[in-house]
């Protein structure tokens, strides 16, 4: 497959962006075309960036070629249909979930459809390696592909270095062209790295300096200059579940007997302890025996290439916030083999065909520009997979903002982008004494450090760092449930038909507001390693405590699933189960300071104090009612208890 690179987010010194579905249809449902006589085209596999201009010509015959054929099912329409009707609160359907065996005997491939795609990759030369419920892989030389396949294979440059494409949209013989979804592969950008059996040790330790706050406002930054026209409170240590609950409207529930699977490439080598000792230090209920699990593949790949150590934060962060928030819910993290398509695909695919949990953390993407039709419509049936067995599935919805700053160019990220999926946009919070809620703002943040002689800021309130991603899609159309909820000006942004925009819900996601957490780290000498703890955000903190929380909504609903929850979602907006998150909500305009080492872990390289202004992301914004920074808003009090049957 095309096998662009997701890499974790997490804020802070974690912050980064991940993979994109360009292109993502909005029910996964192959566009075929005629091409020829007895041959139909797969839209979506010939890359925009393979043009005239950047071909080198034609890839060697002999030269080596894996591609994986994705099954079409035997009614993908139907898959589609019923995904929808399940996930309706107005349909008579819903929550008429099917078993993962039964959503696959009806909606499944048939072995007569695997056994003519197996007997047509066959007879073109290429070499069938694996075949699962969802695709078949092949291996064969160029020319083999050429054939099977009916397009030609170029060299192009795309920046600096060149790739592999197809010269023309990829096609399929009219025989088994209802057997198959899209094809992956046959492009190769960017280039595999080699394959590893081993994962490193866990990347150097991070530490905040301090002075800080147990909670907002209690440690007033005197001896630093105004912010605002006021002296401003440093940042919190870090909240920890106590709080997040409170701000959240938790109440008693705890998630028990609810199943949250997280993904993420990779396997921090500690979280069990990690996991154990920040429960205990921070006052989270401990985990009982069997709690958490890790489902794990046979080996690992692409280690260099995906910083596999920096994946173990992410990891650590997904799990500690799950069990700070939904302390009862039980906890299956699923590994990656790399940071890959084709491997977080396999990670998801492996959740819905053992039905591993019914609720799905995904702390990783990209931009939108960086995925492709064929990609989307794989990712998408999985997607509808999980919703016709009650399985819903959240994504961060990007750190970035409006992703300009990153790449010059407006855009949301994916797989936030899907239709079949939970959008969590990002906020920062306000927990007072007494685990008081006091406000949120949408997440996005300025900077300015303190002049030479320490009496003012430089150039405040500074230039944008991070920020919630969301904004409108250019690729997939506006979902029903959003349509009279999200403004016209935002869906109809790039087309008047309209298109998705994202967020559909936010959590806290600010690291100047963030969460405290606990991992076992390589301490300066390179060689000891120790458990330690730091405060960090983004919006894989959002959501991890949006799947904590919907696990409690499902608690209330007497266990039962809440499948894919958008529906559900947009259906209480407007009523009290929401904080409805502004940009300004005190209106005087908000900041918290900063004391950070240089070096990142202690005094000796000095220390850097910096004032924090929240509230300002990039040309999002935050407003009274949907906004593409926070969504429909964030959980309050009533949203838990308004699932109780």
């Amino acid at each position: 497959m095309r096998s662009h690179r997701a890499t974790l987010r997490a804020g802070v010194s974690l912050a980064a962006t991940l993979p994109l579905l360009a292109g993502a249809l909005a029910l996964g449902i192959p566009a075929h075309a005629a091409d020829g006589p007895g041959r139909d085209t797969l839209a979506g596999t010939k890359p925009a960036w393979a043009t005239t201009k950047a071909d080198r010509g034609a890839a060697p015959d002999g030269a080596q070629v894996s591609v994986r054929v994705y099954l079409a099912g035997r009614d993908a329409a139907g898959l589609a249909a019923y995904a929808k009707a399940v996930s309706d609160p107005g349909s008579a359907s819903y929550g008429t979930y099917l078993s993962s065996r039964q959503a696959q005997a009806r909606f499944g491939a048939t072995k007569a459809q695997v056994a003519a795609v197996k007997g047509w990759l066959a007879s073109a030369g290429l070499k069938v390696t694996d075949v699962t419920q969802h695709y078949v892989a092949v291996t064969g030389d160029v020319a083999a592909a050429e054939k099977a396949f009916g397009t030609q294979l170029h060299n192009y440059t795309k920046g600096t270095k060149t790739y592999r494409a197809p010269t023309t949209t990829a096609s399929v013989p009219d025989g088994v062209k209802d057997a198959v979804l899209t094809v992956t592969g046959l492009d190769n950008a960017p280039h595999l790295a080699s394959h590893k059996d081993q994962l490193p040790s866990p990347e150097t330790v991070f530490r905040n300096a301090g002075p800080f706050s147990t909670y907002h406002g209690s440690n007033v930054a005197t001896t630093l200059p105004d912010a605002y026209g006021t002296k401003i409170p440093y940042a919190v240590k870090g909240y920890t579940g106590k709080q997040l609950r409170a701000a959240y409207g938790a109440g008693k529930r705890t998630g028990k007997g609810v199943r949250i699977a997280i993904t993420d490439a990779y396997a921090s080598p500690t979280i069990a302890f990690d996991a154990a000792t920040y429960a205990k230090r921070n006052g989270d209920a401990a985990w009982s025996s069997g709690q958490l699990r890790q489902v794990l593949p046979a080996k690992y790949t692409r280690t260099k290439e995906c910083s596999a150590a920096g994946w173990y934060g992410e990891e650590t962060l997904d799990v500690e916030a799950v069990h700070a928030v939904a302390p009862g819910a039980q906890v299956t993290y699923v590994g990656a083999a790399s940071c890959y398509d084709e491997d977080l695909l396999d990670s998801l695919s492996k959740i819905v065909d053992s039905h591993l949990a019914d609720i799905v953390s995904n702390s990783w993407g990209d931009i939108e520009a960086n995925q492709t039709p064929d990609l989307a419509a794989a990712y998408d049936q999985v997607f509808q997979f999980g919703a016709v067995e009650g399985i819903g599935f959240y994504f961060s919805s990007g750190d970035n903002g409006d992703e300009v700053a990153n790449t010059g160019t407006k855009q949301v990220d994916t797989p936030a982008n899907s239709a079949w999926v939970t959008a969590v946009g990002g906020t920062s919070l306000a927990v007072g004494k007494g685990d008081s809620y006091l406000w949120e703002t949408g997440w996005g943040t300025q900077k300015a450090v303190l002049s030479d002689d320490g009496k003012s800021w430089t150039d405040f309130p500074g230039a944008f760092t991070s920020g919630a991603g969301g904004g409108t899609s250019r690729t997939v159309a506006e979902p029903y449930w959003q349509k009279g909820v999200v403004p016209d000006a935002l869906a109809q942004a790039n087309s008047a038909d309209g298109n998705r925009v994202v967020p559909d819900i936010a959590a806290i996601a600010d690291p100047n507001t963030g969460f405290l957490v606990g991992q076992t780290q390589t301490l300066p000498d390179g060689t000891t390693q120790a458990y330690d703890e730091y405060r960090i955000g983004g919006t894989s903190l959002a959501a991890p405590v949006i799947a904590a929380v919907q696990a409690l909504a499902q608690e209330a609903r007497g266990g039962k699933p809440l499948g894919f929850a958008n529906p559900a979602i947009y259906a209480r907006y407007g009523s009290k189960a929401y904080h409805d998150v502004t940009d300004d909500p005190t209106g005087s305009g908000l900041a918290v300071a900063r004391v950070d080492y240089v070096n990142g872990y202690d005094a000796a390289g000095g220390l850097t104090p910096s004032v924090r202004t929240l509230g300002k992301d990039s040309s999002l914004s935050a407003v009274k009612g949907y906004d593409d920074v926070t969504g429909v808003g964030t959980p309050a009090g009533g949203y838990v208890e308004s699932y109780r049957r």
